[in-house]
């Protein structure tokens, strides 16, 4: 950071730190324990989509990484692309086995980020539901470093006043996004 940088209000970037995933597991606990909400063994990574053989190749050493997982024996892992053009990665395990998940979400934005495609990396999600299969997930923000709890309606609404119990209740458990403009909608993210 320079002199000029910081008179005009400009800020270093926060490094994103893949570590913060594995803090899923407990908050996933304490959203059980405080409101009921329960993983559903899904899990998915957002992309933004490059063309080349560089990155196909990265594609498929990430699927034949997740293949590999002898404990794998229920679970799949298939690749879409949205409407708007960026590919997600989704990963189901069972619900009880949201540690695994963690680790396939993690072994996936390490392989993108270690092959060179970090800055096109967007977001991980973890999906929850409670006993009136309501949704909501837990979004990490790549670039930011930090979590934020989306929780779609019906008709593209979303049920805010539940994003932020969320928010409330995991405050402790993970790095929340304080910026509430960041809380992006994922309407129709896979998994969701």
């Amino acid at each position: 950071m320079g002199f000029w940088d910081s008179l005009l209000g400009r800020s270093k970037p926060v490094e994103p730190d893949l570590d913060q995933l594995f803090g899923l597991p407990s908050a996933a606990l304490t959203l059980q324990a405080a409101i009921s909400f329960t993983p559903t063994g899904a899990g998915s990574v957002c992309f933004a989509s490059i063309e080349g053989g560089a990155f196909t190749q990265v594609q498929q050493e990430v699927r034949a990484l997740l293949d590999a997982d002898s404990e794998r024996a229920h679970a799949s892992v298939e690749f879409s692309r949205d409407a708007y053009g960026y590919s997600w990665l989704l990963s189901r395990r069972g619900a009880d086995d949201l540690p695994a998940l963690v680790g396939d979400l993690h072994a996936v934005n390490t392989a993108l980020q270690d092959g060179g495609f970090g800055p096109q990396l967007l977001c991980s999600l973890v999906p929850f539901r409670d006993a009136e299969l309501r949704p909501l997930a837990l979004v990490y923000l790549y670039k930011r470093g930090t979590f934020y709890p989306f929780a779609p309606l019906p008709g593209q609404m979303r049920d805010n006043p539940l994003e932020l119990q969320v928010k409330a209740v995991i405050k402790d458990e993970l790095r929340i996004e304080e910026d509430l403009s960041r809380w992006f909608p994922l309407w129709g993210a896979p998994g969701l």
